[in-house]
């Protein structure tokens, strides 16, 4: 029975099961279809945007809940299901268990896939045992394990086919993000900041695993893949960049970790993705702009070799984490056709940039309370064009070690952390998820010792001045710079979100609501509450002519820290523990996929 259920409702996957060399040409035939969801951003410019148009602006708000599936775990269900043909593929956070549902046979468990990893790389996991997604390639299912291992699946029956070692848990390196297939290779990068590690983004051939390149945030040119072309803002970045900018071999422990997402231009063969922040916390420690973590890289898939990089925040002194998506669009601006790349990053600056040259088009404050930087300076014949123009208030460096610098805004989870925008092009706008949080921050001294946390600051987060809300979901017009419309939330929005051609766009709340707006309006038109909070990423599929929306609940991730790993102490979670005490009023721990669609 089993032989004849693989044999019939597998077929899809075998079918589309592409030859590695060409990996992403099918990838992206696939990601063409809207009744799949392949990849972990539903296609490779991380769009999260879906041409299904079923369910609309005038129906959505007599969705139902469809069917509900468990996954056995607790703690923090970030990322979301991927959906191949007649297959849906679920992931959990540690122990890093995949599921395989026949979504044309009462959606089954068809193989189910459990790694054993060493339980003592919990308390190495930075902000929970978070895991954002599997990726899938090659007729294969590719899952970052927490304990930093890339391992290769078979999509049709679960057995294991390769496993490459990407870092070593025991020096504080660990696995959270979601792979990507680019060509015949899986590229997949590392979390670590908060330890002290040097970090990278690596690419791995489909086929063997083997290491086809691996290119370091910071260090020589030779680790960190540049050459004598590549460029920041237009510029040659010129001979050991990164070294010139750390004092001594601060290099080796420099953080810039890459635990975010990645996207991929097929026509221009360019891979995109941020690192995070420098280490320690504690910028008293590393003088210097500390390049090139805070950094958006672009480099070539081939190769890893970098075409073109720019550093957001140069020393970083507030842990503004550059890893948040980068989002590809073609838009015009100015009468002039662009190729453009929009990022939400955590400092609470969004920029729009030109992805094949690099240029710095906008740079904007997309919370009107961020107050650490004035803005960035746009002026082209500046010495310092492109940097932001950091407020010495609330310069955590010029406050010094010891002195707690009170009302940085944004806290530390930033404006936006790696929770997903989505991008439509019917309304050329960008759906945001916000933090509307600001932050007491104490820098200490810390001294290095692999494997042990590596931080050095104490915090304390809460709303702005005067203000409760704790998040706002948001649209942004990335030409202009400008809110379209703002949704005030009671918390965080830590969900990412979902835009379709029906004209709405869904996110989930940490009190566990999925909700339904209007794309152009932001008129709410529905709401459900799951079974626990939402830090997962909305999803929508097509099956048996039927639409579907799907998202993970299970509150964690760093706002829900404290419940996740019961913790209570205010300063504990890196501040997230006093911020965000009053989630657990709302919502408990839990650990399912629920799926919505309209009624028969």
């Amino acid at each position: 029975m089993r032989r004849v259920l693989l044999a019939t409702c597998l077929t899809s996957v075998a079918a589309l099961a592409a030859g590695g060399a060409f990996a992403s040409e099918e990838l992206v035939k696939m990601s063409a279809n809207p009744k799949d969801w392949v990849m972990p951003a539903g296609d490779y410019a991380n769009t999260r945007y879906s041409k299904l148009n079923q369910i609309n602006a005038q129906n959505v708000g007599k969705l139902q809940v469809a069917w509900t599936f468990s996954t056995g775990v607790l703690r923090g269900h970030e990322g979301g299901p991927l959906i191949v043909g007649n297959m849906m593929y679920v992931h959990t956070p540690f122990p890093n268990k995949v599921y395989a549902l026949d979504l044309a046979n009462d959606n089954k468990i068809v193989w189910k896939y459990e790694p054993k990893q060493d339980p003592n790389v919990i308390p190495v996991m930075c902000c929970d045992t978070v895991n954002r997604g599997v990726a899938y390639g090659d007729g294969k299912i590719f899952l970052h394990q927490a304990d930093d291992k890339l391992v290769a699946i078979d999509a049709k029956t679960g057995q294991h086919v390769w496993t490459a070692v990407n870092g070593d848990p025991s020096k504080g390196q660990t696995g959270t993000s979601a792979p990507l297939v680019v060509k015949d290779k899986v590229l997949v990068g590392t979390s670590g900041g908060e330890f002290g590690v040097q970090c990278s983004m690596t690419a791995y051939d489909i086929k063997s695993g083997k290491q086809v390149w691996k290119a370091y945030s910071e260090g020589p040119d030779d680790q960190i893949l540049f050459d004598a072309n590549t460029t920041a803002l237009g510029k040659p970045v010129g001979k050991d960049s990164s070294l010139k900018t750390w004092q001594g071999d601060q290099w080796k422990t420099g953080g810039g970790c890459t635990w975010g997402w990645v996207s991929y231009d097929p026509q221009l063969d360019m891979v995109y993705y941020g690192s995070g922040n420098p280490s320690t916390w504690n910028p008293k420690q590393r003088p210097g702009d500390n390049k090139w973590s805070m950094t958006i890289f672009a480099r070539n898939a081939d190769t890893g070799v970098a075409k073109w990089v720019y550093q957001m925040t140069p020393h970083d002194e507030w842990d503004y984490d550059g890893v948040n998506e980068m989002i590809l669009s073609d838009q015009s601006i100015n009468g002039q056709p662009r190729k453009l790349l929009t990022h939400f990053d955590r400092n609470g600056l969004a920029y729009t940039m030109d992805r094949a040259s690099g240029e710095l088009l906008v740079a904007e404050k997309y919370d009107p309370k961020v107050n650490w930087t004035s803005g960035v300076d746009m002026d082209k014949n500046s010495a310092t064009y492109g940097r932001p123009k950091v407020v010495d208030q609330y310069s955590t460096d010029k406050q010094g070690e010891d002195v707690n610098t009170k009302g940085i805004c944004p806290a530390a989870l930033g404006t936006k952390d790696e929770q997903p925008a989505a991008y439509s092009p019917d309304t050329q706008l960008f759906y945001v998820p916000t933090n509307h949080v600001c932050m007491d921050y104490e820098p200490f001294k810390v001294s290095y010792t692999a494997g042990q946390p590596y931080v050095g600051a104490t915090l304390s987060m809460y709303p702005p001045q005067g203000e409760t809300h704790m998040g706002n979901f948001i649209a942004w017009d990335g030409k202009t710079g400008k809110i379209a419309w703002s949704n005030k939330e009671p918390f965080s929005v830590w969900s990412g979100a979902l835009a379709t051609a029906g004209g709405v766009v869904f996110y989930g709340t940490l009190e566990g609501y999925l909700k339904a707006v209007d794309a152009k309006t932001g008129k709410e038109l529905y709401k459900f509450k799951t079974p626990s909070g939402i830090i997962g990423n909305v999803t929508t599929y097509e099956a048996g002519g039927k639409q579907y929306v799907a998202v993970l609940s299970g509150v964690g991730g760093w706002a829900g820290i404290g419940l996740a790993a019961g913790l209570t102490d205010p300063t504990a979670g890196l501040g997230a523990v006093g911020g965000y005490a009053a989630l657990s009023n709302y919502t408990a721990l839990g650990g399912a996929l629920t799926v919505f669609s309209l009624p028969q």
